[in-house]
């Protein structure tokens, strides 16, 4: 009698057991995010709480040696910008900048595409403070045309901004609103890839 129960005891707790532990495994199952095998590549917005036309807009201690101020002498203007939404979706920039780059003292450093109202810059690359880095100089090519693929805008952004930076005085330039539901406007034109 003695070891029917033991018998029974154990069998009733290896069944409780197994069954917790088959309960645990299908809570995993169930609550494990879904994977998204077509996600675009990672991008960072970096959100700003103020409009893009205030000095404080784009404060960022992420990169402190880069001026993120607004100033009235900036002078890295963009002049035009063709924006291209590739077939995945993704899209692709290709920005004129005018700045009267002197050397490495002073040059236009980088642009970026703001997304309307000052809600977040798009950076395809978060290791670097702008959506494009000019890496160099350009005093012997004004204006100048750089691109930047790969640059993903949510659905509901219609309208982006884009300015460019100089190392020495920051934001304030001439920029361009690009509104991204027609095919041009002014200084701009936008293109479907088929």
């Amino acid at each position: 009698m003695c070891r029917n129960y033991a018998l029974f005891l154990a069998v009733l707790l290896l069944g409780l057991g197994g069954a917790f532990f088959l309960g645990m495994n299908q809570t995993v199952v169930e609550t494990a995010p879904p994977v998204d095998i077509t996600a675009q590549p990672e991008q960072v917005v970096i959100p700003t709480t103020l409009p893009t036309n205030t000095p404080e807009a784009t404060m960022n201690s992420e990169f402190p040696d880069v001026n993120f101020n607004y100033t009235e002498e900036a002078d890295a203007d963009v002049e035009y910008v063709r924006a291209i939404q590739q077939a995945d979706g993704t899209w692709t920039f290709h920005v004129t900048v005018r700045h009267p780059d002197t050397g490495w003292e002073d040059y236009a450093d980088g642009w970026d595409v703001v997304l309307s109202d000052g809600q977040g810059v798009i950076r395809p690359d978060p290791s670097q403070p702008f959506t494009r880095v000019l890496f160099h100089p350009h005093e012997n090519e004004q204006p100048f045309t750089r691109s930047q693929s790969g640059i993903v805008i949510p659905e509901w952004a219609t309208i982006v901004t884009v300015r460019a930076h100089d190392i020495v005085h920051g934001f304030g330039g001439r920029e361009v609103t690009v509104v991204l539901t027609t095919d041009e406007g002014t200084d701009y034109v936008v293109e479907r890839a088929e």
